[in-house]
């Protein structure tokens, strides 16, 4: 098949699935937003990359304003006009979509059946539910109203779609109940980059440019947005200090309190850098001898922290606030990669911290753990298989329409 596999955020698994379906014969063209702040992959041609494969940069010409809930919206609307203009003029067999703002989403799936072409829904994240509740949250009663234009959207554009994959079977109730059509529904649960991130040494050239080879480093790497919270980090850095380091490598509204708390506070062991280059990642994970992820309770119900999977391929233990029903917090919980406490619980989440300082032999068992897992689990050629059913199903729904 051609096909577009649009991920707004241009992350690293999903251009490791683009490539395993490049060798596999398929036409791929791999399109992300190019003004997107968050961790990027290998987004561009490598030599040893087959001839089926392409990218697309789409941008907007301007500085896409996150802070903006009016500026983001039209945002949104020139970023989903520009890809849907891109699927007209490659006029794919099929599109697939993820990580996508729910005003941008509309105009891909106008843009597939304009051309005509399949479309598979790629619920990453329930972003109309997460809009609502930052909207309601911000404006109240109106905030509420548009929160629920948002939704509706949102469902329409899942029963438009020929196939929709979801990362959770917890998500996939939900669609279920949304589109009454379960025989469309397919759950494949994300995936680290193993081919990408492998274990590597603390002493390593990125570690030592930095100067952290001889202390101990809690970890953050990836996005801090709204449903991080910021705090559980500023609170690590300020019960750590002279012990351990707090680096936090990541770009976003949560960093600007982590820069304004570490200046006033003189937080000099909380170390803030940018997103580092997608090659770099495995010796940046390699830093932490533990690595935190953090994500709201009310985020709990619509999103997945994809670093975890990371810190997994990666091979470090884990230190994850996050609701116990969420589908991280359960893998890392059951596989015994790390510990998982409740984002609310701040003394708890300082004491699992301190119990993964003071205990090496925990660590290691933890790391171990989450990188077995990952070898049993993240392994691309399943994956690809398991997405080339839902392509087939979806070109089906197509025909038959």
């Amino acid at each position: 098949m051609k096909l577009v596999v649009h991920d707004y955020a241009g992350h690293p698994f999903q251009v490791e699935l683009s490539r395993e379906l490049a060798k596999r014969g398929h036409d791929i063209v791999h399109a992300f937003f190019a003004d997107d702040q968050g961790p990027k992959g290998e987004l561009a041609r490598r030599t040893d990359d087959p001839p089926q494969l392409s990218f697309a940069s789409v941008g907007i010409g301007r500085r896409y304003e996150k802070g903006s809930l009016l500026r983001r919206r039209f945002d949104d609307v020139t970023y989903g006009r520009k890809i849907a203009e891109l699927i007209g003029r490659e006029k794919p067999d099929l599109v697939i979509s993820g990580n996508t703002p729910t005003e941008a989403q509309e105009r891909i799936v106008k843009a597939c059946r304009a051309v005509p072409c399949g479309f598979v829904y790629w619920l990453q994240d329930f972003y109309s539910v997460a809009v609502a509740q930052l909207l309601k949250k911000k404006l109240g009663l109106f905030g509420a109203a548009v929160g629920e234009y948002y939704r509706l959207l949102e469902r329409r554009q899942l029963r438009q779609a020929n196939a929709i994959v979801t990362i959770a079977e917890q998500f996939r109730s939900v669609v279920v109940n949304w589109t009454r059509a379960e025989e469309k529904v397919f759950t494949i649960e994300n995936w680290g980059a193993m081919n990408a991130i492998r274990p590597d040494r603390k002493d390593n050239e990125w570690v030592r440019h930095h100067g952290l080879v001889d202390t101990f480093n809690f970890v953050y790497a990836g996005t801090l947005a709204l449903k991080h919270n910021p705090r559980l980090l500023i609170e690590l850095a300020r019960r750590t200090k002279g012990s351990a380091m707090v680096v936090v490598v990541s770009q976003g509204i949560g960093t600007e309190r982590l820069a304004s708390a570490r200046r006033s506070e003189g937080l000099d062991n909380l170390i803030l850098l940018p997103p580092q280059p997608v090659a770099e990642l495995g010796q940046v994970l390699a830093a932490a001898d533990v690595a935190v992820a953090v994500l709201e309770r009310e985020a709990g119900a619509f999103s997945v922290p994809s670093k975890v999977q990371s810190y997994m391929c990666a091979g470090r233990a884990i230190l994850l606030a996050a609701p116990a029903d969420n589908p991280a917090a359960q893998v890392v919980a059951r596989e015994e990669a790390g510990i998982v406490v409740d984002p609310t619980d701040i003394p708890a989440f300082i004491c699992a911290a301190d119990r993964l300082q003071r205990d090496a032999g925990l660590r290691r068992r933890a790391a171990q753990r989450g990188r077995t897992y990952a070898e049993r689990t993240y392994e691309i050629s399943e994956v690809a298989n398991r997405f080339e059913r839902v392509f087939l199903f979806a070109r089906r729904e197509l025909e038959q329409v």
